[in-house]
């Protein structure tokens, strides 16, 4: 079978920062397949066609892609970040386990990318340099009683936490909630960090602590980073010792 189907991840938003491996799937690529804006990225030449959709269509994504590279198309499925962190990947192969059997035969892989949550560390200093969890904190695939129960549990066990999705306009509410249980678990004391666009033209990043953060600190185009108990500031830098 002449098709095959990569997901690759287009990292935080320079392009600098695509990785030389993704960019030749690209190069060699018939079709590209994601949400609008991540396609967009995509230079468009001949032979290549460019499949946009809306965020919330990922199996049908999925499946649009595997019945194309079945067909014999040179797939890649684009994700901002890194395709296996709140992305494509784990799309892909929900919809292969719940298509026909043939689509475990097609050459598949998954190609890693850099997420906005390192990105973002990076630009900061290193706030995730000892043991650390990311949480989505939107509740459109999971209820909001999981993301509550999840953040006590990384707060209690000392995680540095990084968060995506924090707050949309159709979630105004749910972040403050969310600052309200870090400050009940950690103090207000805890450094709380927001990368907004982070490697992109309007970068921009404030450090504070959960006492003076709110809410409308933060988007959806924001990573939050929280650090753990030993996370310090150094200078413009932040972060956590290895031995925390």
């Amino acid at each position: 079978m002449s098709g095959w189907i990569t997901v690759a991840g287009l990292g935080p938003g320079d392009d600098a920062l695509i990785t030389p491996q993704v960019q030749a799937a690209l190069e060699r690529a018939t079709d590209i397949v994601g949400y609008f804006p991540y396609v967009a990225r995509i230079p468009p030449r001949d032979g290549l066609i460019l499949h946009g959709s809306d965020n919330r269509a990922e199996l049908d994504r999925a499946a649009h892609a595997l019945r194309m590279a079945a067909g014999g198309r040179r797939v890649v499925i684009v994700s901002s970040g890194d395709p296996g962190v709140f992305a494509m990947a784990s799309a892909l192969f929900e919809a292969v386990e719940n298509g026909p059997p043939a689509w475990l035969d097609l050459d598949i892989r998954v190609l890693p990318g850099i997420t906005a949550m390192l990105a973002a560390a990076a630009r900061l200093g290193a706030p995730l340099g000892h043991d650390f969890c990311a949480i989505n904190l939107s509740d459109n695939l999971k209820p909001w009683s999981v993301i509550e129960h999840r953040l006590r549990m990384a707060a209690r066990g000392d995680f540095a936490m990084a968060f995506y999705n924090p707050r949309s306009r159709s979630r105004p509410q749910q972040f403050g909630q969310a600052l309200d249980i870090l400050r009940a678990e950690c103090g207000g004391a805890r450094l709380i960090a927001f990368a907004r666009d982070v490697c992109k033209p309007d970068e921009r990043l404030l450090t504070t602590t959960l006492a003076e953060a709110t809410a409308e600190m933060a988007d959806m185009r924001t990573v939050v980073i929280v650090g753990n108990a030993q996370t310090r500031r150094l200078g413009r830098f932040i972060y956590t010792p290895r031995s925390a």
